[in-house]
């Protein structure tokens, strides 16, 4: 049975076919700059890159795209054979613990939560609305990423802000990447044949979040109301002074909007370092960049931080730390210098394993913690498209 995962973004639209329940890829593709006269795809099927490119005013022009890439690569012969799609959905705020079917009261409920995601739920509902209409026998599931984290006790998703804004506003921290949590969580109770599992999960890529796992489920994590809090990242600032935002309105004579889209989208690695890739940044350090090299510190320290927070919080009983996502995975150096800050914890790397882990290597997960290391650290691939999918597949077969 053939399951489609959609991800769709304010200008973007990924999506990976897949047959179920053999978990097996089919053909995936990536729909950029929608609503620009430069718009394009790239469509991915047999390990062969197809380009293609036209203009598409919007989602419904973007998903029609899609649907032709699948019947013209002949990944599905009628589109009858897909029996069910699954969205990834930024923000479910208090009400969604788990991925649901998509009714209109679904739909009514995410367009609510746009308050809580503005970047992200506009594209997220053109996405299951282009979607709907063109298939609009097929069951749809949202799959939140805040679910996972509504496990989380009141002392950790609570500000100290007056409670209030809690009961009427709904401040409190909801935590995002959760489809990447609850993957590794999953293959981590596998691995470990351990079922109450207490791990840190480090999800860094361009955005980045880190977890604290308790008895199998979310105790702690690093992002917020919004995926702005916590880590210092790509282009976002991470956790910061909140009267900080006053001071520079006044200072600069810009509003609160513009302030905040700077610590979105200026801020973090590329605020410092003027790169907000974390390879461009490294081979900039390598050449002597005072202000890469600072960056560097500033971030690694920061996630070396939030794991020795995570282990305190955690008793010092910890199964395993894992690490994912693009940097995650890839930063053979970023890990080295992560682990090394948390010698006083007795945690220590193999460095020799260390190197040879990354998708670019040999090996692409494994153990690289040494014999002696207090606790063992793995480096394990996510996969949020196949999390959507599985969920789907669940909720609809």
């Amino acid at each position: 049975m053939k399951y489609l995962c959609v991800n769709a973004g304010s200008s973007s639209l990924k999506f990976q076919l897949f047959e179920m329940p053999e978990e097996k890829v089919i053909i995936s593709g990536y729909i950029e700059k929608i609503g620009l006269k430069d718009s394009f795809w790239n469509t991915k099927i047999n390990g062969e890159k197809i380009r293609g490119e036209r203009y598409l005013k919007d989602h419904t022009e973007a998903v029609d795209v899609l649907i032709e890439e699948l019947l013209k690569h002949k990944a599905v012969s009628s589109l009858n054979e897909i029996k069910g799609v699954g969205h990834r959905v930024l923000h479910g705020g208090e009400k969604y613990s788990d991925s649901v079917l998509i009714t209109d009261e679904v739909i009514e409920d995410i367009k609510e939560l746009t308050k809580l995601g503005p970047l992200h739920h506009p594209g997220n509902l053109a996405g299951i609305e282009a979607m709907k209409k063109a298939l609009p026998k097929v069951p749809m599931v949202a799959v939140y990423d805040t679910a996972f984290h509504q496990t989380m006790p009141a002392n950790n998703y609570l500000y100290p802000v007056p409670y209030e804004w809690y009961t009427n506003y709904g401040v409190r921290k909801y935590g995002f990447h959760g489809t990447s949590h609850k993957f590794i969580t999953l293959q981590m109770k596998k691995k470990l044949k351990k079922e109450k599992v207490n791990l840190i999960i480090c999800h860094i890529g361009s955005g980045a979040s880190i977890s604290a796992i308790k008895d199998g489920k979310c105790y702690d994590t690093t992002m917020g109301i919004t995926p702005l809090d916590g880590l210092m990242m790509g282009t976002r600032s991470g956790s910061i002074d909140a009267s900080i935002l006053e001071y520079v309105c006044k200072e600069s004579g810009m509003d609160i909007s513009e302030v905040t889209n700077a610590l979105n989208k200026k801020s973090g690695l590329l605020g410092i370092s003027g790169f907000s890739d974390s390879r461009d940044v490294e081979q900039a350090a390598g050449t002597g960049d005072e202000m890469a090299k600072l960056a560097i510190t500033m971030y690694n320290q920061r996630v070396a931080n939030y794991i020795a927070e995570y282990y305190i919080e955690l008793e010092g009983k910890v199964d395993a730390i894992v690490f994912t996502a693009g940097v995650g995975e890839n930063g053979i150096a970023f890990r080295q210098d992560v682990i090394n800050r948390l010698k006083p914890l007795g945690i220590k790397l193999d460095d020799k394993t260390n190197e040879k882990v990354a998708s670019y290597k040999e090996l692409h997960e494994g153990l690289i913690s040494s014999k002696t290391s207090s606790v063992k650290v793995y480096v394990l691939p996510t996969n949020e498209e196949l999390m959507i999918v599985r969920d789907t597949y669940n909720l609809t077969k």
